[in-house]
């Protein structure tokens, strides 16, 4: 009965088992064992289950190893690879596997289908399973709830319940999007609705939110595609900036004094692990019939195209100094797909190196986070990439890029040196009064 696990949840009672440690499942299985419950945490990687089973946290978020160590001390929270057995033992699952796409932008479901079907084997009666994982809509009702009831051989909404409650948390802020933004649970049925409710009550403060569970995975997946659509625009708007020959940042700013509108700040690409896939998660679910997108899939080419057109920008401001790339060392600041954090997944800075390494050019990146260069060469600080260099192009908005001395960077550099700022983190008249070329996205 479903009263009987509510009253484990409001007691602290119930045995939850989280799979999946990234950036989602750390972050959800370390905040549900500071609200008093006993977690296990399950990653098919033995390194992580190591590093989590030492108190310490395998990825940079603030916050989360203080708290983390905290409840590996206290005997809250244990990490383990055996799936099967921690559900043997839970009365709660909460899958918080990736859900990447594969490259001819399928939903690439394997890391879910295998989580589910080991699930399925520990499953018994009246336990509560919550599909956090960002999925295309329709897969609750028909993958998720398939595998589980055929490794199980129970019923869904009969003998146990299940709920897609998808994640929001942004890297570098995960545990107060966790404990502040508002939650939507996504219930298969009313009862598995309830109980999730009485579940997430316990460690968010922001507003609950129920309706079925294919309403739920499109307004996870709509979340993140209205972001790239935005920012698709800001970049268009740019392009068109350039051939008017005026600065997109004033237009942007003249724009947005209007009480309803707010475009994005343009740049050089969009990155991260969400925002570069969520669209093709939405698009699936209707690829069988005959609509084709007009907004999103073009939206996505954009944002795809803006690395390349940066690297336009970065050759024509060298034949401007005249350079010639081939024989230019080039300085790229930043590799992490946003500022802040050491999180490089489908960061811009990937396509923006392999055109200047197919270009000949000779590369320098630095990056106080992310140990990641693509290839390149790794800089060990920032005089190191910048010493001897013909152009900085920046990639990532940390803070230290937005308060460069540019007069000791410009005495490091060789003759006409050029800035490319693909995240408008320096200030342009700056730049130039102190002899830099300086080209932004939409910039004259």
């Amino acid at each position: 009965m479903k009263e009987e696990l509510i009253e484990k949840i409001r007691r602290r009672t119930a045995r939850l088992v989280v799979v999946g440690l990234g950036h989602v499942g750390l972050t959800t299985a370390t905040m549900f064992a500071e609200a008093g419950f006993q977690t296990t945490g399950v990653d098919i990687k033995r390194e992580i289950v190591a590093t989590v089973s030492s108190g310490k946290s395998h990825i940079k978020e603030p916050v989360l190893d203080e708290l983390l160590g905290k409840s590996i001390k206290e005997g809250r929270l244990q990490a383990t690879m055996n799936t099967v057995q921690a559900m043997k033992e839970a009365d709660i699952g909460i899958v918080c596997v990736q859900t990447p796409v594969t490259e001819s932008r399928e939903p690439n479901q394997t890391y879910l289908q295998e989580a589910c079907e080991a699930i399925a084997q520990g499953l018994s009666e009246e336990k509560l399973i919550v599909i956090e994982s960002t999925v295309a809509p329709g897969t609750t009702k028909k993958l998720v709830a398939n595998t589980l009831e055929k490794g199980s051989g129970l019923k869904c909404g009969e003998d146990f319940w299940l709920v897609h409650c998808p994640e929001r948390i942004a890297v570098g802020n995960a545990i107060s999007d966790f404990v502040e933004n508002a939650r939507i649970i996504g219930g298969f049925d009313p009862e598995g609705t309830e109980v999730a409710v009485e579940l997430f009550k316990t460690v968010t403060k922001g507003e609950i939110l129920t309706t079925d569970c294919t309403s739920a995975e499109i307004a996870k997946v709509a979340e993140n595609t209205f972001r790239d659509v935005n920012i698709a625009f800001a970049n268009e708007l740019a392009l068109i900036c350039e051939q008017m020959g005026v600065d997109v940042m004033e237009v942007v700013r003249l724009a947005n004094t209007h009480p309803r509108v707010n475009i994005h700040k343009p740049g050089c690409g969009v990155g991260g692990p969400c925002i570069t896939k969520d669209p093709y998660l939405l698009l699936h679910a209707i690829k069988e019939g005959n609509f084709r997108s007009k907004i999103v899939e073009p939206s996505r080419e954009l944002n795809d195209y803006m690395p390349d057109h940066t690297v336009r920008l970065l050759v024509r401001a060298l034949k401007k100094a005249g350079k010639d790339v081939k024989t230019s060392k080039i300085a790229v600041l930043g590799v992490a797909y946003k500022g802040e954090v050491d999180d490089a997944r489908n960061s811009p800075a990937e396509r923006i190196i392999d055109q200047l390494k197919k270009l000949s050019a000779e590369i320098s990146v630095f990056d106080p986070y992310c140990k990641e260069s693509f290839g390149a060469k790794k800089a060990k600080d920032i005089i190191d990439a910048v010493k001897g260099a013909d152009c900085i192009i920046i990639v990532t908005d940390h803070i230290m890029f937005k308060e460069l001395k540019l007069g000791k960077i410009k005495a490091l550099m060789n003759e006409n040196p050029v800035i490319v700022d693909g995240r408008y983190v320096v200030n342009p008249a700056k730049a130039r009064n102190e002899g830099f070329i300086y080209v932004g996205i939409g910039s004259v």
